[in-house]
């Protein structure tokens, strides 16, 4: 499948699913954003196939050399595991961890779930990067289990500025940590589509008129 394919094929999804919503939405930072990316209702069995695949794609095409998926808590826990088969059925025999939120005293105990790190190259897999404290957490236990961080991918890139300064999040945090984020999507992409598609000339202008406020320089 050709990279315009699956991001068109999973904005087209998202939108179907209501997973990505337009009109106006107040986001933790109290911009007014006119479209918004909810990965909470990924729970449909379709839904999360196309996410599978979209985000096997975005590997393949972006990070190819690894060992293991790491899947924060709680939202990248699934993520990671329906990544991990999306890529078994191409071919790719890869496996995947998790952490706890809390650390488990009893049974297997520790705080991580799934394969080990040790030695490692790890991708990390996550939905949407806002102040980035979780994927510093995720980067702080890899560190610390002796694995080598090589690559973020995520679900969507807003391409806008932080609370602070002109860069984003996500471009904080490659230059911190010398290492790729990639998105499935970011604005740009769903902009294209939908002047693409024709039919969202007032989504359009809305989201225009936000990224010129708020949007990076990519």
């Amino acid at each position: 499948m050709a990279a315009t394919d699956f991001k068109t094929h999973f904005i087209e999804a998202a939108i179907a699913s209501g997973v990505l919503l337009f009109g106006e939405f107040t986001l933790k930072s109290g911009r007014k954003s006119p479209y918004f990316f909810n990965a909470g209702l990924l729970y449909d069995g379709k839904l999360l196939s196309s996410t599978a695949e979209a985000f096997a794609s975005t590997i393949q095409s972006s990070i190819p050399a690894f060992d293991v998926l790491f899947g924060p808590a709680y939202k990248g826990i699934p993520l990671a595991a329906v990544t991990a088969v999306a890529l078994a059925n191409r071919g790719v025999d890869t496996v995947y961890t998790y952490n706890r939120k809390e650390k488990k005293d009893h049974g297997e105990g520790g705080s991580l779930v799934g394969a080990g790190l040790e030695g490692k190259r790890i991708v990390v897999i996550d939905d949407v990067m806002t102040a980035g404290t979780a994927i510093r957490e995720s980067i702080a236990i890899i560190k610390e289990q002796k694995g080598t961080l090589v690559g973020i991918v995520q679900l969507v890139d807003r391409q806008e500025r932080g609370k602070t300064g002109d860069s984003s999040t996500i471009q904080e945090v490659e230059r911190e940590f010398g290492i790729p984020v990639v998105p499935i999507i970011n604005l740009t992409d769903i902009i294209a589509y939908l002047k693409n598609k024709g039919g969202y000339e007032a989504q359009v202008k809305a989201i225009e008129e936000y990224r010129a406020q708020y949007g990076v320089v990519v």
